[in-house]
């Protein structure tokens, strides 16, 4: 049984099967995210080589019971699984990875797809909100995204319900995208299965969790980072000060892409999060036409063009100092850890106080990342857990 195929719109030279069945193995393995994945892959060549090399690197990082590394058999199932659902993989490397997905320093090295591949790399905006959405919202977020498609923007956005389903509804004949939080399967809100279907055949679902997996909160961050990180800019229709909109807004900003915000009402709580954005600088929007002179004014119109991983061709270098100066790196390691606390820790500031240069840190973090000992935060931030 072949398990791989040529993607619809590759033009380049794809990886080896079992190379990519590597790729997803090292992506789903306990304590691997996307920042030490793509440490991994440059430390050691390929992500077959870099299996072989985790479970030594939890062990010096301190941890005592076995890595969870699936089995290839798992990985195989899933890859086949989502073959006959009519889906497959991208990894970080191909060229139908999206450019602008991949200057994300934590861009996710392999997402899984159903539908229109090509829509990955067109100019994109992306649409969130509140899901208890006004009806006068959705009716905006709906013609909103009709305007902007049929300026040849595609519109991306993470299937919730309110504005998220009226701004995948207005897209509809024009190219949308759906970041979904759960296995690219796994249709949330269950009420949006027509809406999903559709998407599929018109449109593009987006995951980078497993197939099947049922969306948890953790996963709705990491999804949003992937609506804002596919997108030019970000529109935000009403949402509340503490919503899942305002953290994408956030993280729009984070990852230098445009917000814009739609004002409401200051009575209308769903108006306070567009507000408070427009107040910090967000631009205020009315209609599709100022998206679209803010696109021109800044960036021509055009889609981020950034290549960090595109393409991508690592360079092997030298991750184990520890036979040269074991003692010292015990010390160095120690010193970290006393830095660290179970609040977040800018990693800037971590390597100032450390007094110890970047890539040692950033081999003891792995290793203790990988140990289960700390974890990576979006921003570079680094967080001690509780063992």
């Amino acid at each position: 049984m072949n398990l791989f195929h040529q993607n619809p719109t590759s033009d380049g030279k794809a990886l080896t099967a079992k190379e990519k069945l590597a790729w997803l193995q090292l992506t789903r393995t306990e304590n691997v995210g996307p920042v030490n994945f793509f440490k991994l892959i440059e430390a050691y060549g390929t992500a077959t080589k870099a299996l072989e090399a985790v479970p030594e690197i939890a062990k010096r990082g301190g941890r005592k019971k076995p890595l969870k590394i699936p089995p290839l058999s798992l990985v195989e199932r899933e890859y086949e699984a989502l073959r006959k659902k009519g889906g497959y993989i991208i990894t970080a490397c191909e060229p139908d990875y999206p450019l602008a997905l991949s200057a994300l320093e934590d861009a996710p090295p392999v997402i899984s797809v159903r539908g229109q591949a090509a829509l990955l790399n067109k100019p994109c905006i992306g649409m969130v909100g509140a899901r208890n959405a006004s009806l006068n919202g959705r009716k905006f977020a709906e013609k909103l995204a009709r305007d902007l498609g049929g300026t040849g923007q595609i519109i991306v956005s993470g299937l919730a319900r309110g504005i998220d389903t009226a701004a995948h509804v207005g897209a509809l004949s024009t190219g949308t995208i759906a970041v979904v939080a759960g296995g690219v399967d796994v249709v949330y809100p269950p009420e949006n299965q027509a809406l999903y279907d559709e998407i599929c055949e018109k449109g593009l679902v987006v995951a980078e969790s497993p197939l099947g997996q049922k969306p948890f909160a953790q996963s709705f961050p990491r999804r949003n980072r992937i609506v804002s990180g596919l997108s030019t800019g970000v529109v935000v229709v009403e949402a509340t000060l503490k919503s899942g909109s305002l953290i994408t807004a956030r993280l729009a900003g984070e990852q230098g892409r445009d917000v814009y915000a739609v004002p409401g009402h200051p009575l209308d709580p769903r108006a306070a999060g567009p507000n408070s954005l427009i107040r910090d600088g967000a631009v205020l929007i009315r209609q599709a036409d100022d998206v679209l002179e803010h696109l021109n004014n800044f960036t021509g119109g055009q889609a981020l063009q950034d290549t960090s991983f595109s393409h991508f061709e690592p360079q092997p270098v030298d991750i184990e100092p520890h036979e040269n100066n074991p003692q010292l790196f015990e010390t160095a390691r120690q010193t970290l850890l006393d830095g660290l606390s179970f609040t977040p820790s800018d990693l800037d500031g971590l390597i100032r106080q450390s007094g110890l240069n970047v890539p040692v840190v950033q081999t003891i973090l792995l290793e203790l990342e990988l140990a289960g000992t700390v974890q990576r935060l979006p921003g570079n931030r680094i967080i001690l857990l509780e063992e």
